[in-house]
């Protein structure tokens, strides 16, 4: 199991925030069967049937999604899962097929509303820790380049760097990939986003992983809180 430790200086900077952790190993991420599938269809299905005629205003009313709005307005940012759940319900677009374990979560995360970061395990070196990102730090973006961090935005840095942050999401060293056969999901949840709704969340991860997995071991599950 991988050892994911909260610092002191993200508990001061973020009171009442949670983070949730499920870290599952002996996965197979190399095709996505029938029923993983199925099941983001019937997420599809069900999200247009339930927002059918909201407005952004609307979603915003949501309680959890109210939570992470005024996370992001701090940095003058859109909360990301925002504009997935607009895209889905008022455009029509499908969940994106990226890899069984990435879709996982994908597929739970625009019903939920919850941020949560899919890691290759085997790609974070310990110690990993819950931190905030300072003033000048950067990180590795996929694709190439260097991003100046938000200083006090919530960050996950192992022994190499920063490897995520809620607002520009994962570095270059840790993402999932054909080859990954240990993921770890980080949920990322401010003040204001009930605990159950965190656990809840990663609950489904885990199930729709079983739809490719069934024999998936989960190493952990649990939260941190601030």
């Amino acid at each position: 199991m991988l050892s994911v430790l909260p610092k002191m200086e993200w508990r001061f900077a973020h009171p009442g925030a949670h983070i949730g952790l499920l870290e599952v190993a002996g996965v197979d991420n190399t095709f996505s069967p029938a029923l993983l599938i199925e099941h983001k269809r019937a997420v599809e299905q069900r999200l247009r049937a339930r927002f059918a005629g909201f407005t952004r205003a609307d979603f915003l009313a949501l309680p959890v999604m109210a939570a992470y709005a005024r996370y992001y307005k701090r940095f003058s940012k859109t909360f990301h899962v925002l504009l997935q759940l607009e895209s889905i319900v008022h455009k029509g677009k499908p969940l994106p097929d990226v890899s069984p374990l990435v879709d996982a979560n994908f597929s739970a995360e625009v019903e939920t509303h919850i941020l949560t970061a899919s890691h290759d395990a085997d790609g974070l070196r310990e110690p990993v820790m819950m931190d905030i990102a300072r003033a000048g730090e950067q990180f590795s973006r996929p694709g190439g380049g260097l991003k100046d961090l938000l200083p006090g935005d919530m960050v996950m840095r192992d022994a190499g760097g920063v490897c995520c942050s809620i607002i520009y999401g994962q570095d270059d060293r840790s993402l999932i990939t054909s080859a990954t056969t240990r993921g770890l999901y980080v949920a990322y949840a401010p003040e204001g986003v009930p605990a159950e709704c965190v656990m809840e969340h990663l609950e489904q991860v885990e199930s729709a992983i079983r739809l490719f997995c069934p024999d998936a071991q989960t190493r952990q599950l649990r939260l941190l809180v601030a």
